[in-house]
């Protein structure tokens, strides 16, 4: 595990995204439960990407959800709900995954909507994708690099809390994470092992002084 600066590793990772050789754009999964700051890496991995002259395409799970009356149907505190029923895979990869990936005619779509703007990436694109789940099965192999976030569980609550406090009241937000989104990903972690699966592991409990591990595929 490497310890360093937020600088260090925007450095380590647009550089494993330059050692991928693909005849196809490169698809990067940012991975992780909500709250650890996977939206925000992905964010800041795309700007300095896009500072080393690769054209990104930046896109998020959260653009891929299913209609709400699908989402909720086991109840809005089901964790089971929340890790299969929240969000349309069989359209992520045919909109989008599998136009950028070998043999897709990279003619894609960034969301699921109907009124998404069909766009034509160019050959040497980066797609830089975050969101939950992106190493379950359906998933997987569609990525050429995998990056997976982790914080303490403990410290997702606090975080959900302040990010959310203009919109939720504390217990609300608590009773959510507690009930729905952390049992949810304990779920995934159990079924999918989505640690063994990743490139890339970031600890980011210290987003300004983060820890991460970049392995040999």
């Amino acid at each position: 595990m490497v310890y360093g600066t937020r600088d260090d590793l925007l450095r380590d990772l647009a550089d494993a995204v330059e050692r991928v050789t693909a005849g196809h754009p490169t698809r990067v999964a940012v991975d992780g439960p909500p709250a650890a700051g996977k939206t925000t890496l992905a964010d800041e991995l795309a700007g300095v990407l896009r500072a080393r002259g690769r054209h990104v395409v930046r896109a998020t799970v959260d653009d891929f959800l299913v209609p709400r009356e699908r989402r909720y149907r086991r109840g809005e505190f089901s964790a089971e709900g929340c890790y299969l029923d929240a969000h349309d895979h069989g359209a992520l990869n045919r909109l989008l995954l599998d136009p950028l990936g070998p043999g897709g005619d990279r003619r894609f779509r960034p969301a699921v909507h109907d009124d998404a703007e069909t766009r034509t990436a160019p050959v040497d694109a980066v797609l830089v994708f975050d969101g939950v789940f992106l190493l379950r099965p359906e998933l997987v192999d569609r990525w050429e690099l995998r990056v997976l976030v982790s914080v303490a569980l403990d410290r997702l609550v606090a975080r959900a809390v302040v990010r959310e406090r203009r919109v939720s009241s504390r217990a609300d937000v608590e009773r959510r994470w507690r009930e729905r989104y952390l049992p949810a990903q304990r779920l995934y972690a159990a079924t999918d092992r989505p640690v063994e699966s990743a490139d890339v592991v970031v600890r980011n409990d210290e987003p300004r002084r983060p820890a991460w591990e970049i392995r040999a595929r």
